[in-house]
């Protein structure tokens, strides 16, 4: 039965921690983005983060947007450079037409950092990505 389940692969989406300022609270902030690199919208795209280490979890946090259109991004949410010490996993599940899609991306302890920052062309801000 298993073999006969067809897992489709994530392409052309991905997952960024940017480091930009905040015009409202005049403050540097990190904050997380999805981006879609697809010729076609995403929908009922849902995203579920979590931190965690072999000794430490924090609470899950699930983000849905309703629409992704094609060749896009949407910010998701702020994060706590406190977190930047677990690995910080981001669950995102999202339909392609009539297909579920679904692939987890995830930052290893310690790779989100000043010093990893490289421009990302879509957002045109600096950042961290993983594909």
């Amino acid at each position: 039965m298993k073999k006969d389940i067809q897992i489709p692969e994530v392409t052309d989406v991905e997952v960024a921690v940017v480091y930009e300022y905040n015009d409202i609270y005049k403050t540097d902030d990190w904050n997380v983005y999805i981006i879609n690199k697809k010729d076609v919208d995403l929908e009922m795209v849902v995203i579920v983060s979590q931190g965690f280490s072999e000794k430490k979890t924090t609470s899950l946090l699930r983000k849905k947007i309703e629409k992704l259109p094609a060749n896009s991004f949407a910010k998701v949410e702020l994060i706590q450079p406190e977190l930047f010490k677990l690995n910080n996993r981001f669950q995102v599940s999202f339909f392609e037409g009539n297909t579920l899609f679904e692939k987890t991306f995830i930052f290893k302890a310690n790779t989100i950092k000043e010093g990893a920052l490289r421009l990302i062309p879509e957002l045109n801000k600096r950042g961290v990505l993983v594909q």
